[in-house]
């Protein structure tokens, strides 16, 4: 199996994803002073208060290829442990053959994105070390 999406875009991805699952919710109410001037360290991490990860990550995705983005869904999914390494012919095809929802909306709505997407890499000898800021 060869990519053809840059390892770098998938490794943007991940640490992206990383960024998106550590947000908590919101405790404050929305007309409450900006989160970066308050008193509360973490109050960035409210998923309420900070959406530009979530947003940084759909406009990568809307940027790709479709045939990128169902490279990288089928990745996730077998990092998931949908498909095996093997499998990944077949991954491929139903990831390109998805009718409904995109592939970029199925990987925004992927609980553990990252986790999901580095195992994919590593089920064939990939990784992230040593590109951006995975180490």
């Amino acid at each position: 199996m060869e990519l053809t999406v840059s390892l770098e875009t998938v490794c943007r991805l991940i640490i992206r994803a990383r960024e998106m699952e550590a947000q908590v919710p919101g405790l404050a109410a929305d007309d409450e002073e900006d989160p970066t001037e308050s008193d509360d360290e973490f109050a960035v991490m409210e998923d309420e208060s900070n959406t530009a990860v979530q947003e940084e990550m759909l406009a990568t995705l809307e940027e790709l290829p479709d045939d990128h983005i169902a490279e990288i869904l089928a990745l996730a999914w077998v990092g998931r442990g949908t498909y095996d390494a093997s499998e990944w012919d077949e991954a491929l095809e139903e990831a390109n053959d998805r009718s409904g929802e995109t592939p970029a909306d199925q990987l925004m709505e992927l609980p553990m994105l990252a986790g999901y997407l580095d195992a994919g890499l590593a089920a064939f000898d990939l990784s992230c070390t040593g590109i951006g800021q995975i180490d």
